[in-house]
């Protein structure tokens, strides 16, 4: 479908409309940059575990994770 984004390497699939694939770009960035900056603004610890569902979670690699498929987002519109 023209505008959107299809999210997905299994059989499970996800089309997101062009404006939620923008918006949700815009989050993962946000949510990168407040993964890695320091002061009163970072996501501490116990926001990045309930994030990652109590797992075991690398700070830095969820960070890259983040910009990643928000550029990734970005390129596809």
């Amino acid at each position: 479908m023209p505008g959107s984004v299809t999210i997905g390497h299994t059989e499970a699939v996800a089309t997101v409309e062009h404006a939620d694939a923008e918006r949700l770009a815009v989050l993962l960035d946000e949510m990168g940059h407040l993964l890695a900056m320091a002061g009163p603004n970072r996501l501490s610890d116990a926001q990045v575990s309930a994030l990652c569902g109590g797992q075991k979670h690398n700070r830095d690699e969820l960070a890259r994770w983040c910009r990643g498929m928000a550029a990734h987002l970005h390129q596809k519109h």
